[in-house]
């Protein structure tokens, strides 16, 4: 057989994701070591501006794979379109404080400006509401004045000292304790705090079930390849200093703080808690409601791609 009829076997499979989103690192780490082709697939990896610009590609049949939630799989379920997620990361934001802050504790947050990455119903923002609602009997939407922008703008605002806190995604957080900003709480403890299981991975990889259906070699070829290219993360420092370049590190302290970011975000295992992820779903939709999840008030069934069983 010639290398352009292999090539031509060699199934493509097109994933769009944000240009400079952390999963490129993995999605690089996959393709430099050819764990893509060990699998039987070329990574085809497709560049855009915004998630919902990965969506609109998604749903229109542009892409096969694109890095979202489950709990936006849920809603999309819930509305009868079939889509499959394979866990990526567990990784969740925090809630920063100037370093040199007076703020000790979430009550001393009430009257001022809360940085909000994501929107009102960004999903560390509902579960810090509802742990504050428990911890302290407040509602911290109703005591605070909440500022929503993109993760770069609430990342200036809070180093220009514009905000009392800010909550940002976690490679952003990285880089704002590097800059002189101090965590006040992680939104992973205060989710342990709710009873939520903060092993349980928010983001992953998601396919349609058509695809799955059509091709399950094929969709779990990526789950072992991204299983494989985190293992080289999780242990391998060198691989780190080979995707130093894309990372947009500007000092020592940021690059150890990402690559430590990343590597606590690894997820345990490709099995999800279906009981820890209703959990989950149930707290989401009391906060945020059809607003955030549609019809999705329990959780679906068939949501997690199944692990594949030994042998």
């Amino acid at each position: 057989m010639t290398m352009a009829a292999a090539s031509a076997e060699t199934p493509a499979l097109r994933v769009a994701v944000l240009k400079f989103g952390t999963v490129n690192w993995e999605l690089d780490t996959i393709s430099h070591h050819g764990l893509d082709a060990a699998e039987g697939f070329a990574l085809d990896v497709q560049g855009v501006a915004s998630s919902s610009a990965a969506q609109i590609a998604f749903q229109g049949g542009q892409a096969d794979v694109i890095v979202s939630d489950w709990l936006w799989v849920a809603r999309q379920r819930a509305a009868g379109r079939d889509m499959i997620f394979i866990p990526y990361s567990k990784a969740v934001g925090g809630l920063m404080v100037p370093d040199d802050s007076d703020v000790q504790g979430l009550a001393d947050l009430k009257g001022g400006k809360i940085g909000i990455a994501g929107g009102p119903l960004d999903k560390s923002w509902l579960i810090l509401r509802a742990y504050s609602e428990k911890t302290l009997g407040v509602d911290l939407k109703a005591e605070t004045e909440q500022v929503f922008g993109a993760p770069p703008l609430i990342f200036k605002a809070a180093l220009d000292g514009d905000l009392a806190g800010a909550i940002n995604f976690w490679h952003f957080m990285a880089k704002m304790e590097t800059a002189g900003m101090r965590k006040l709480i992680d939104i992973s403890d205060a989710a342990r705090d709710l009873g939520l299981d903060p092993e349980t991975p928010l983001l992953g990889y998601v396919v349609k079930g058509d695809l799955l259906r059509n091709d399950p070699d094929l969709v779990h070829g990526l789950a072992r390849a991204s299983f494989a290219a985190k293992d080289i993360l999780a242990r391998d420092d060198a691989e780190w200093d080979r995707l130093r370049d894309h990372m947009n590190a500007r000092s020592d302290a940021a690059f150890e703080a990402l690559k430590a970011g990343f590597r606590a975000g690894i997820p345990v295992s490709q099995a999800i808690d279906r009981e820890a992820a209703a959990r989950m779903l149930e707290l989401m939709y009391r906060l945020g409601g059809a607003d955030l999840l549609g019809q999705a008030s329990t959780l679906p069934d068939g949501i997690f791609l199944d692990p594949e069983k030994p042998g």
